[in-house]
């Protein structure tokens, strides 16, 4: 009978011990796929809630982004992304295909003539203002 219960007991600490390896060999995946990403900001043109909407989707389009989110009043774009499945400038030529301009990459003229007239935005905006920038200029009309 103590052999018994010695070799379950054994079993037990074996099986505790391999389960512990396999749960810091996961934990140990996901620190290494968070150090693999990248954080970016740059400036797109645009106008409005549908820019924003068109925006962020041509940077979701772009396999290894995680996260994009645009600002319409400071025109920048934020993006978090896989260095190890696509580059800033991936994302700059698909958000430019999608007819908007960014700081590196001139919008499709003919995806911007299609784009709705609330999205047709001024080719000489300024972007990738900081909410200082914002405020100061808030404070008179154009």
């Amino acid at each position: 009978m103590k052999k018994v219960l010695y070799a379950v007991a054994i079993f037990a600490t074996i099986g505790l011990t391999s389960g512990f390896s396999q749960n810091h060999e996961n934990h140990t995946m996901d620190k290494s796929e968070q150090t693999a990403m990248t954080m970016a900001t740059f400036g797109v043109r645009g106008n409005c809630g549908m820019c924003k909407k068109t925006i962020e989707k041509a940077a979701h389009s772009v396999e290894g982004v995680s996260k994009a989110t645009w600002n319409k009043k400071t025109k920048k774009m934020m993006v978090s992304f896989d260095a190890s499945k696509t580059t800033e400038m991936a994302i700059h030529k698909a958000i430019a295909a999608s007819g908007y301009d960014t700081e590196k990459v001139k919008g499709s003229e003919t995806t911007y003539n299609n784009l709705p007239g609330c999205c047709k935005y001024d080719h000489e905006m300024k972007m990738n203002q900081t909410s200082e920038v914002n405020k100061e200029h808030s404070s008179h009309n154009h």
